[in-house]
């Protein structure tokens, strides 16, 4: 039991790793430029079928990694000059609706080039195999590197937005933007850095995700309701908030899912309990919400000024 707990926490760290990078890029959009944007977790799908495509192209894992990022970033910037920065003074009824629009062509669009087959991209063989860990337990290295390199990119992402000039105009944006415009600072080209940014976050997630999950169309939809959770409990435009809501959500819903039956079945009849673990398993994380909003209403690490 305790090596099953210690394996689940470990897949609920990973999973949370991948939620915390779409989150990232979101939170920044969101916090900085005021813009709800439905479509980020077609991003994320880009980011695998670019990492699926360039894979297949070169052969190798690591070149289609390295070709897919700079192609989402660049695909990011794109989409920022031509759709979103005409939504920036618009209402967030009318960024939704036009972001959800965008879903449904992107969504079409990915159909219409790769086509409505699910595709594979091989774990690549340095990566393939398992690590021992306690006792007879093993884990798989392809999952503890993208554990790594989350936190290498949270840390990353620290770094830009405590420490560097541009998180300094980044942070000042967001607290008063025209202000920031007076003083001299292209606003306009500091939002498109912002935006490409966040979408290459996302891109990358997907590309880690792409060896161990299927590559196919409408695979960043299930991923963005969880990404809001995360924003919503971490607190809206808050990196370290979403890194931590990210680990809690991912670890709350991996280990709920698996311990959840097992000790409902301790107070009621194996089926009965196997029914209603089924039921409250997808519930968990959105009790997990209520409870920090009611505890919390602001999330739990609010931008200043927001609780």
């Amino acid at each position: 039991m305790t090596n099953l707990l210690l394996l689940q926490a470990l897949n609920g760290l990973q999973f949370g790793i991948l939620l915390f990078l779409v989150a990232a890029g979101l939170t920044l959009i969101f916090g900085i430029m005021d813009l709800i944007n439905l479509a980020h977790g077609v991003l994320y799908m880009v980011g695998a079928y670019l990492t699926a495509t360039f894979t297949a192209v070169t052969g190798d894992f690591f070149l289609g990694l390295a070709l897919a990022l700079p192609t989402a970033l660049v695909f990011g910037i794109v989409l920022e000059r031509l759709i979103f920065s005409q939504l920036y003074d618009r209402d967030h009824l009318e960024q939704v609706l036009a972001t959800f629009g965008l879903i449904l062509i992107l969504n079409e669009g990915v159909k219409m080039i790769w086509g409505a087959a699910p595709l594979s991209v091989p774990v690549p063989d340095i990566l393939s195999g398992s690590v021992p860990l306690v006792g007879p337990l093993r884990y798989p290295v392809f999952r503890i590197i993208i554990i790594v390199a989350g936190l290498l990119t949270a840390l990353g992402l620290w770094v830009l937005v405590a420490r560097t000039r541009v998180g300094m105009l980044l942070r000042a944006g967001a607290t008063n933007a025209p202000m920031v415009s007076a003083l001299g600072v292209d606003v306009k080209r500091l939002f498109m850095l912002v935006f490409g940014l966040g979408a290459m976050l996302a891109g990358f997630a997907g590309a880690m995700v792409a060896p161990i999950l299927s590559v196919e169309p409408g695979m960043g939809d299930s991923i963005l309701i969880l990404t809001f959770v995360v924003i919503v409990i971490g607190g809206v435009g808050s990196i370290r908030g979403a890194f931590v809501a990210a680990i809690l959500v991912g670890v709350v819903d991996t280990v709920g899912r698996t311990f959840g039956p097992i000790v409902l079945r301790s107070l009621m009849e194996p089926a009965a309990a196997a029914q209603t673990g089924r039921t409250l398993a997808p519930m968990l994380i959105y009790i997990l919400m209520a409870v920090v909003l009611f505890a919390r209403p602001s999330g739990l690490f609010p931008k200043k000024g927001a609780a």
